[in-house]
């Protein structure tokens, strides 16, 4: 699929502030003065698991296994695009298949706050959305 050049570039240049910001991230969690934060050591990663906003993974997770497929298919992702390609105030969940992802911020010990491409209704964006900490696995 081939995307116009102007969303292009907005995703290269998304992706990379956000790498940029990951890096710096990961960065003061090394020196922190606290020790072992148990933050993410890594600027990109992959992803395989559900992704959403922060609320949505929060009730996807607490949802018996048995009804997490009915919760993925009532609740999926819906992000505001504005005119310049930039996905906001997403609600829902998406699932996510080994989705190389920019690291932003760890959000506690479960969830881990990424910067992926998220296919929604408009075409494919990247959006900031929240993962669980272990469907991250970091690329060297």
């Amino acid at each position: 699929m081939r995307y116009p050049p102007a969303l292009t570039l907005a995703l290269a240049a998304a992706l990379t502030l956000a790498a940029a910001l990951a890096a710096s991230t990961a960065a003061h969690a090394q020196t922190s003065a606290s020790g072992d934060t148990g933050a993410l050591q890594c600027a990109i990663g992959k992803v395989t698991g559900v992704g959403g906003s922060e609320q949505s993974v929060r009730e996807y997770l607490a949802t018996p296994a048995r009804d997490q497929y009915r919760y993925l298919a009532d609740n999926p992702i819906q992000c505001r695009i504005s005119d310049e390609g930039r996905a906001s105030a997403c609600t829902g969940i998406t699932t996510l298949r080994r989705e190389q992802v920019s690291v932003y911020d760890q959000i506690d010990s479960t969830l881990t706050e990424v910067v992926a491409r998220v296919e929604l209704d408009h075409g494919t964006y990247p959006v900031l959305i929240v993962v669980p900490r272990k469907d991250v696995q970091c690329q060297q």
